[in-house]
């Protein structure tokens, strides 16, 4: 080997930079771990809330060393922010993927037109993203385009003044839609800046956002954010600040009284009796007003009653507003969207008087469960007196009461207008409400006169984090559409702590096995391959810190799964060595073509499993890229360390005449001398192969796949318990609430994953947290008496009961999933194909490749489709589940690029042998090397099934499954189809000859 004080520098300094890069992790994970430690002896565990509280300590010690000098000068804010990253899985947090509404931007640029085409195309374009991978925007235009003469360049779209200096009247669909699709870009691109500022102001460490390609969808993952709906109002919040005049209560007259019994009669007698307000749950104020009392007295008398039926409107109002009031009455939270439905009903509004024709309810800020209505003033064009445009600067501040509130100060055109509402405001003794997003914030009166200088303040019933967030988002600006969430994960920090013990005790008996194995099968050679594998996996770490990458639990498991495959590059070596040792040459000679021989296939084997984790790198998300971003950075520190440190060992060792056996005295004659007639037995592997393909394929039709949400779309929750419970009873309870769900034992007997379609194509804070209230209360039977809807629904408290980790897809989003996972697989078979071809120059080795590559996938996924429903464990098809097949198809190329490449050198040494006897030599000379290898990694993966969490006990079983089905497809398909294609080519080549 050239050059080895080369190498021998650079593996030097490149460790010292990995321990460098790692330092911050050991120094931020010790000043965390005293946080930790102060927290539990300040804060008593018989406090109510010890959890927060403790959280809020642990912060505030943080806080108070934040910039002291820990180590050598590093301090605990440079040492977390250089740390290595962890994941969502790991920390828990929230990953999402928001939609920006192109519906809205296009909106926005017709100016909110009601031409009847353009609404038409948008609303076909609706119905058609639901089953199509194309942008909206390009669903739009085909919509549109279909619609006889119908033109974008008119006056009432988009020939309009806003966009006057690039769209005329003379242009064509085709001329304007290149503008229309520049607009949009520019909308999304607006909107990525507009939330990564919010972001940068939410203040979690190492979050991530990035843009998905041109479909208007971004990715924020924000590991350790633990108030997910604080996390959820800030990115979805359009920060569409309204200033609207209001109406007061006693305008309405017998509104209220009247609509309730319009719906009693046309729409109660169709509807189940909802569920009644409780008497605790009413909210007593004093009033003046005989109607107003006749109101109160109504609502307190139909929520202590049993419902009769005959006030489906009143039994839902907690509370009147008082007399003179800007609000109508108080509702409960859930209550909403079966209020607002009421009150949109036609008949309903044509109770209202003529005056108030254009009023529109809006809600106020949900606060302990109860939520106020109001009664904005509208008009024909439902354009608001003032926006949030105006807004030049926003901070939170507090009031003259001491209240939090949010100033904000006005830009010149904003503070003219302010000062004309303000002033008409005063003299009609009339309320402004201010709107944020729908929602109003506050409606107070003016008591002072008009206000000049453009400066206001939003005052409500809020806290200084909430007031934070709402001064963050005006500051940073509206986005310019609305933004959805179509996928969510969420994890809670329990969750993730479980992960952590759980990834590093399957780590660590990995490595244990594997270190221990290698001294057992190959001596003091095998010590060498172990000090290579240790450095390999300070490389892999610090790699991984110093590109800030993220570290998964998945990620884990690709470190893992990689020091079972580089025992594969040193089994190779290490296996060439003994051959050319029995050949009789001198130690130091055989090494040396020991090395050499083996660097063909170490470097195939290498190049085929990396492009299956390149596919994941570029089509994965979250979790699953992070997988192959270790599996990629183990590929190449294994081929490093096992060609050159181990290299370096082992000349050392020998260069004094030391002998080096590459044996053990148990290991030394184990697979020596075999001659198994492997394509004898190639008919009996073509009949078993076939039969479990032909159940497979049975087993997919009449059983089908066990499709994960990802795949389908759905909620799925991990909830855990405080005593084991039964998943069928738990499930026939979920079933009453949502009509259809599933519950299926997650882990321990007291965890449960609980799925649901309920509601998927519905987005909002809103609608999650009436799926979680429905879910508690259907609970209820099964969980202890002191746990709150609150502690359920972030899994907080010492036993971390409820809800520990939530996912959400939409299901647009699942069909791109879907689809890209399929396109994922069959790219794979591809690029393999072309690879090997290029490789070997024959297309009989591509050919037998892909055959064995395609054999095992259909029989896992068959495995799969026929247990289920029988596991104790999750057997979904997921994007996890994509990942092992891809990891699975990478393995089982590994092992046979390594057999190919055996055959090859044999067909040129023994050129003149059978093609049979030479395979099967071929194939006998390897069988040391293959059982070595998967017996490895299958012990290494058996760790991580047993001992790495639930999570990922479907994921190692089917790579468990692959590698074992991988090993004998290379050995029994891979090789005998590509044997019997060469054979018939050279019978076809034959007769070819003979005929001409």
């Amino acid at each position: 080997m050239q050059n080895k004080g080369l190498i021998k520098v650079f593996a030097i300094l490149f460790g010292l930079v990995c321990i460098y890069q790692l330092s911050f992790t050991f120094i931020a994970a010790s000043a965390e771990s005293k946080a930790e430690a102060h927290a539990e002896r300040t804060i008593s565990t018989n406090v109510e809330n010890y959890s927060v509280l403790r959280d809020q300590a642990e912060e505030r010690y943080l806080d108070s060393i934040g910039n002291e000098s820990i180590f050598a000068g590093i301090t605990y804010n440079e040492a977390k922010d250089k740390e290595l990253n962890k994941g969502l899985d790991l920390k828990g947090g929230i990953n999402v993927i928001l939609q920006i509404s192109v519906k809205d931007i296009l909106r926005g640029l017709a100016n909110n037109s009601q031409d009847p085409a353009f609404n038409q195309a948008l609303a076909e374009a609706d119905a058609a993203q639901k089953n199509s991978q194309d942008d909206y925007i390009d669903l739009f235009f085909k919509a549109y385009n279909d619609i006889p003469n119908a033109r974008l360049a008119t006056p009432d779209l988009f020939a309009n003044k806003s966009l006057s200096e690039e769209v005329n009247f003379e242009m064509n669909n085709a001329e304007v839609e290149p503008i229309l699709r520049n607009k949009v870009n520019e909308s999304i691109s607006s909107a990525f800046e507009v939330l990564r500022k919010r972001i940068d102001k939410f203040g979690v460490t190492q979050p991530n956002i990035q843009r998905l390609g041109n479909s208007g969808r971004i990715l924020v993952e924000l590991p350790g954010a633990k108030d997910i709906n604080r996390v959820k109002g800030l990115l979805q919040s359009t920060a569409q600040l309204e200033f609207w005049f209001v109406h007061k209560n006693n305008e309405f007259g017998n509104f209220l009284f009247d609509a309730n019994s319009v719906i009693a009669q046309t729409v109660r007698p169709t509807e189940k009796t909802e569920t009644p307000v409780t008497e605790s749950d009413t909210i007593t104020e004093a009033t003046e007003d005989d109607e107003i009392e006749a109101l109160l007295a109504s609502a307190e008398d139909t929520a202590a009653a049993p419902q009769t039926g005959n006030n489906p409107l009143l039994e839902l109002i907690v509370s009147p507003g008082f007399q003179g009031s800007p609000v109508l009455a108080t509702f409960r939270a859930q209550d909403t969207s079966k209020v607002r439905e009421y009150l949109n009903l036609p008949q309903v509004k044509s109770l209202l008087p003529s005056d108030l024709r254009y009023a529109e309810f809006a809600w106020g800020v949900p606060k302990n469960n109860f939520v106020e209505l109001y009664a904005l003033k509208g008009n024909r064009e439902n354009i608001p007196q003032l926006t949030g445009d105006v807004v030049t600067d926003a901070q939170q501040t507090f009031d003259q009461l001491g209240r939090v509130a949010v100033s904000m100060q006005m830009n010149g055109k904003g503070a003219k207008t302010w000062e004309e509402m303000t002033g008409r405001a005063y003299s009609e003794q009339s309320n402004i409400a201010i709107v944020l997003d729908r929602t109003v914030y506050s409606a107070p009166g003016v008591s002072t006169g008009p206000i000049s200088g453009g400066r206001s303040e939003i005052t409500g019933d809020f806290d200084i984090t909430e007031g934070q967030d709402l001064a963050n988002v005006l500051r940073a600006g509206k986005l310019p559409a609305s933004a959805a969430i179509i996928q969510s994960e969420i994890v809670g920090p329990s969750l993730g702590q479980e992960s952590i013990d759980s990834g590093i005790n399957s780590f660590a008996i990995a490595l244990v096995f594997v270190l221990l194995w290698m001294i057992f099968y190959y001596g003091k050679a095998g010590i060498f391959a172990d000090v290579a594998l240790v450095v390999n996996i300070l490389f892999i770490f610090g790699i991984l810190a110093g590109l800030g990458a993220v570290l998964t639990l998945p990620g884990i498991a690709g470190i893992v799964l990689t020091i079972g495959m580089s025992v594969d590059a040193n089994v190779l070596i290490f296996e060439r060595i003994k051959e050319e040792l029995a050949k009789g040459k001198a130690q130091k000679d055989a090494i040396k073509d020991g090395f050499n021989n083996a660097l063909s296939s170490i470097l195939d084997a290498n190049i085929t499993t990396g492009l299956t984790g390149l596919i994941l790198l570029v089509l994965g998300t979250g979790p699953i890229k992070g997988f192959a971003t270790t599996l990629l950075i183990g590929i190449a520190t294994s081929l490093f360390t096992a060609i050159f440190i181990t290299r370096l060992f082992i000349d050392a060792y020998g260069k004094n005449g030391k002998d080096l056996p590459f044996s053990t005295s148990w290991t030394k004659n184990i697979l020596k001398n075999l001659n198994i007639d492997f394509l004898a037995k190639k008919k009996i592997a073509y009949v078993i192969s076939g039969v479990l393909i032909l159940i497979s394929i049975a087993s997919f039709m009449i059983n089908g796949l066990n499709q994960g949400v990802d795949f389908v779309g759905g909620r799925t929750y991990t909830v855990r318990f405080a005593d084991d419970v039964s998943p069928t009873e738990v499930q026939d309870d979920l079933i009453a609430a949502f009509g259809s769900a599933e519950a299926k034992t997650f882990g321990a007997n007291n965890q449960l994953k609980i799925t649901t379609k309920y509601k998927v194509e519905d987005e909002g804070e809103a609608v999650d947290t009436e799926i979680q209230q429905m879910m508690y209360d259907a609970l209820q039977s099964y969980l202890p008496q002191d746990v709150t809807f609150e502690n359920f629904a972030s899994g907080s408290g010492e036993r971390s009961i409820g809800i520990l980790q939530s996912m959400k897809v939409g299901p647009t989003i699942a069909d791109d999933i879907k689809n890209d996972s399929f396109w994922a697989i069959i790219g794979s078979l591809i690029v393999v194909f072309l690879y090997i071809l290029l490789r070997f120059r024959k297309w009989q080795y591509s050919l037998g490749a892909v055959a064995a590559v395609a054999h095992d996938v259909i029989i896992v996924l068959g495995i799969f489709s026929l247990f289920y429903n029988i596991m104790p464990f999750s057997m979904e098809i997921n994007q996890a589940f994509i990942a092992a097949i891809l990891t699975v198809v990478g393995y089982s190329l590994n092992d046979t690029v390594v057999i190919f490449d055996r055959i090859r050198e044999f067909v040129n040494e023994h050129s003149t042998w059978p093609l049979g006897k030479t395979v099967n030599k071929a194939l006998n000379s390897t069988m040391s090397r293959t059982l070595n290898t998967s017996l490895t990694t299958i012990i290494v993966l058996l760790a991580i099934f047993i001992f790495g969490g639930e999570s990922l006990r479907g994921f190692m079983f089917a790579m468990i499954v692959g590698i074992i089905v991988g090993t004998y497809s290379s050995l029994f398909i891979a090789t005998p189809v590509m044997v019997d294609s060469i054979k018939k080519k050279e019978k076809f080549d034959s007769k070819k000859k003979v005929a001409a």
